[in-house]
């Protein structure tokens, strides 16, 4: 090929980019190719921040979900407590409606919040240094410990949480980092715990998430915007006593439930049904009809055992009385690490008192479910979650203000 029909290193990389232009305009046949534009709506969509409740309590969940965790350094004082909600609030106003923070180094990457949401939770030192010992509710303490939790440090506890949730996994990280950056003069990160569902409008609103063992995980929650979600989670309708600064919050607890895939994947379906108590592909009780129907406990099968079984983990699971109903949430966990990968998930508890509407289901699980062959408790943690706030106010400003 002759030197005049060669293109040089110097033309690519020098004064030739008309002669490129040209080049692409050719090959595109005429125009240049540019990726299809699809509004981008999913992206666009906020929540409202400000308001009576923390917003990511009233809304479905996102798809992504990262978990923040810190404890407090020695010496923290009610003082520094309110300077750092003042800029939690503040970086959570402006990343829920895709503003940068003040001093934000990646300005760009706030632009998508994709329905973010953040939500904070205190721990018990974070309460009674704001508050005093009077502030602390009762039941703001480790849940108890059983023969089945392997319980690892690093997943237990904490002072201070923080929970991000968006549609949108970049949002969901760059959000994380800002709060890593603005906390680091308060406390040390003890855990950063990451958690997804399924994508954005891949299935109906409302449809019931499925966990890694395929199972639908949640039917029997209460939902948020009902008579039984407030009841459970904010206490309308409860006398029990708590804290007057947590009026509009609740109590909450996360536990991170490991799954072992592996020997899951060596059970038959049959049995895997019976485990759980619901059919696979549909979620319905084994007893028949559809996902949301009730189940018969009292039907026996053929040669007169339960067709549920007592084992069952929904059997175990269910509320005997009114005060053990409470709302649940969960994330998928996949660490996809090392030879064995840590997975699982992260499960929200929402109750507005945690030792008396959750610990007692909790105390059959772990007496008698067979899904316990399967799953390990490797964390804990409980906070109380503060009431919302308005523009101008902060969170925690009902505790600390």
């Amino acid at each position: 090929m002759s030197p005049e029909h060669q293109l040089s290193r110097r033309a690519l990389l020098g004064g030739s980019a008309a002669t490129l232009g040209v080049a692409a305009l050719g090959f595109a046949g005429g125009a240049i190719a540019r990726p299809a534009d699809r509004g981008g709506a999913v992206g666009r969509e906020t929540r409202p921040f400000y308001g009576a409740h923390q917003t990511g309590l009233v809304v479905p969940p996102a798809a992504h979900a990262r978990f923040l965790i810190w404890d407090l350094h020695p010496g923290m004082r009610r003082a520094d407590l309110v300077r750092m909600m003042k800029v939690v609030t503040d970086d959570a106003a402006r990343l829920t409606q895709g503003r940068a923070p003040l001093a934000d180094a990646e300005p760009e990457l706030t632009t998508v919040p994709a329905e973010a949401t953040v939500t904070v939770g205190f721990g018990q030192k974070f309460v009674r240094i704001g508050g005093g010992s009077r502030a602390v509710p009762a039941w703001l303490r480790p849940v108890p410990a059983y023969d089945m939790d392997r319980l690892e440090p690093e997943y237990t506890g904490g002072d201070f949480m923080v929970l991000v949730q968006s549609n949108d996994s970049v949002t969901v990280s760059h959000a994380g980092r800002v709060f890593v950056r603005q906390l680091e003069p308060f406390g040390v990160l003890k855990n950063t715990q990451d958690g997804f569902r399924r994508a954005a409008g891949s299935v109906p609103d409302g449809h019931t998430m499925r966990n890694l063992f395929g199972q639908v995980d949640g039917t029997n929650t209460p939902r948020p915007g009902t008579p039984e979600y407030a009841k459970a989670v904010w206490g309308e309708g409860r006398s029990w006593e708590q804290p007057d600064w947590l009026a509009g919050g609740t109590g909450y607890a996360l536990r991170r439930v490991r799954m072992d895939l592996d020997a899951w994947d060596t059970v038959d379906r049959p049995d895997r049904e019976k485990s759980i108590g619901r059919t696979l592909d549909t979620g319905a009780p084994l007893t028949g009809g559809g996902e949301f129907d009730a189940p018969d406990f009292e039907a026996r099968n053929v040669v007169g055992l339960p067709v549920i079984p007592d084992f069952s983990h929904m059997k175990r699971a269910r509320a005997t009385n009114d005060d053990e109903v409470f709302a649940r949430r969960g994330y998928n966990y996949d660490t996809a690490g090392g030879e064995r990968a840590d997975a699982g998930l992260l499960f929200e508890i929402l109750a507005w008192d945690v030792a008396r509407q959750y610990v007692p289901v909790q105390d059959r699980l772990a007496t008698l479910d067979m899904m316990n062959l399967w799953t390990t408790p490797v964390g804990s943690s409980v906070f109380a979650l503060p009431p919302g706030c308005e523009a101008g106010g902060y969170l925690g400003e009902t505790l600390l203000g």
